[in-house]
């Protein structure tokens, strides 16, 4: 790739979104579910592992099942979002290696060591859901991810097998003007980075 997306889309995606905190009412159909999935299961990950996996609470039903797990301060924007992603791991995504990663035998990497395959599939179901907040955000939808949740209640009520664990939760919709906050200033490059 050796040309960089227009201004516009970079704005889309990065310098003008925000996190939004209250969402107009609008329904996602499940083709725009899909087509979100679609494009954002292209995104990187170590040995192609995608540990990642999503409930899309949409329902009445599902979101009430949610609610009692969240910090009080987010159940008004979960119950305005248009969905609420539940962004999860696979504690055994190693399973899928051999055809994921038919390169070579990595499963041998991850099974029967939880420790490792703890790491691993947190931080790459946190990459694959950084893609799942851009896909939206490039076919125009607003995205407000959220930490504030109880993990164990979600799991309790969403994945009673233990299987898959929750890493972090996003509401999805179009922004209503009042959950749109000033936004935060972000450090300079000087404080964050180095070049060596």
């Amino acid at each position: 790739m050796t040309n960089p997306i227009p201004t516009n889309i970079q704005e889309q995606l990065f310098t003008q979104a925000r996190t939004v905190h209250a969402f107009e009412s609008l329904q996602i159909s499940d083709e725009q579910i899909s087509q979100l999935y679609e494009l954002m299961k292209w995104g990187p990950t170590a040995f192609n592992a995608q540990p990642g996996r999503y409930v899309f609470v949409r329902s009445e039903a599902a979101k009430e099942r949610l609610l009692p797990a969240l910090s009080p301060g987010n159940v008004a924007q979960v119950k305005s979002a248009s969905v609420t992603v539940i962004v999860a791991y696979d504690t055994h995504f190693y399973e899928h290696l051999p055809s994921l990663y038919p390169a070579m035998d990595a499963k041998p990497f991850f099974e029967g060591k939880p420790a490792v395959t703890e790491v691993a599939a947190l931080r790459n179901s946190s990459l694959q859901g950084a893609y799942l907040l851009l896909a939206a955000r490039s076919l125009g939808w607003d995205c407000g991810p959220m930490s504030g949740f109880d993990p164990a209640k979600v799991n309790q009520a969403f994945f009673p097998d233990g299987r898959y664990h929750a890493n972090f939760l996003m509401n999805i919709g179009i922004a209503n003007p009042s959950g749109i906050y000033p936004r935060g200033p972000r450090l300079a490059f000087g404080d964050v980075a180095q070049i060596l």
